[in-house]
């Protein structure tokens, strides 16, 4: 754990510094409101025939993805904010159900007072994150014969463990923001509360203290105890954020979210980071690369990797 949260950290500040450099082209900022985004559809199709003999499942896959910033500066005044929605599926022959391979509804707003004539504001930021769609975990079960009683083969089941706003994640506090420029700061928010939202379908394991107690020494839903809704936190959170051009037409967004919840194991950090790579190649057309890891030790004592890559139509608005 250690040693991967060394390695994004070195990866990080590498990055801070290589868009620092980048951000030192930039005019100074301009005054009012200043609003774009991008619509993305990335698509995967593969496909084999039953003389095939090199292995191989046809399958089609698609990601749509919507990235929009509003953010607004008056004098000392500075407000970023930034919505980011993700939502992909993917269906392989011969598989019953289709599947999710990407689902994420994230609100960021960043409030900042500029101290003096300095990069450093007084600052205060709320993030919100959930999802659009149910999520199921998939397996297998026998298909017995009405007759015999024997197995005959077996089918393909799912249950289901997410749906929207469970879980559903709400930071918020003060704390201080350096900013270089739109496309690069850092806030560092040392008071921080944090929410954990659920479904009680998912808590709910009656009143039997047997049950309630396993259920939390398993770490509940989501770090949600047993019969309850949501969850309390109170941390530190460190947010970052760098995008510049590697080379022409090809440009990298990172986004880092680090938390510690001083409550409770503050040693184990939850960390999100995110890597957007576009290689354009005209103005509708682009190689899109995302990369996501996220350790979260309420979810899963493991990090999550999502990797997607494709051609992607895209749309700037």
């Amino acid at each position: 754990m250690k040693k991967t949260l060394l390695t994004v950290v070195l990866l990080i500040s590498s990055t801070i510094l290589f868009a620092q450099e980048e951000t030192k082209k930039d005019e100074a900022p301009k005054e009012g409101w200043t609003k774009g985004g991008n619509i993305s559809l990335l698509i995967n199709q593969s496909a084999f025939n039953a003389e095939w003999l090199g292995g191989g499942t046809s399958n089609i896959a698609g990601n749509l993805s919507v990235s929009y910033d509003f953010n607004y500066r008056k004098g000392k005044l500075t407000w970023d904010n930034k919505i980011l929605a993700d939502y992909g599926l993917t269906k392989l022959k011969d598989q019953e159900f289709i599947r999710k391979t990407n689902d994420r509804l994230e609100l960021n707003s960043l409030l900042g007072r500029q101290i003096k004539e300095s990069l450093w504001y007084y600052s205060f930021f709320l993030n919100f994150r959930t999802q659009f769609d149910k999520g199921f975990e998939y397996g297998e079960e026998p298909i017995l014969d009405t007759t015999t009683g024997n197995v005959i083969g077996t089918r393909e089941i799912r249950t289901e463990t997410t749906r929207v706003f469970s879980p559903a994640y709400l930071q918020l506090g003060p704390g201080l923001l350096w900013k270089k420029s739109d496309n690069l700061k850092v806030n560092i928010a040392p008071a921080t509360a944090r929410f954990i939202f659920v479904h009680d379908m998912f808590t709910d394991v009656g009143n039997d203290q047997a049950a309630i107690d396993a259920f939390n020494d398993a770490g509940g839903y989501f770090g949600v105890d047993a019969n309850d809704t949501f969850r309390f936190e109170f941390g530190a959170a460190l947010n970052g954020y760098a995008k510049f051009d590697i080379m022409k037409n090809v440009s990298m967004e990172n986004i880092l979210n680090l938390y510690s919840n001083y409550l409770e194991d503050p040693q184990n950090v939850d960390i999100d980071y995110t890597a957007n790579i576009v290689m354009t190649i005209n103005k509708y057309l682009s190689t899109n690369l995302t990369f996501q890891a996220i350790y979260d030790d309420n979810a899963v004592g493991a990090f999550q990797i999502r990797e997607v890559f494709g051609l992607g139509i895209n749309y700037g608005f």
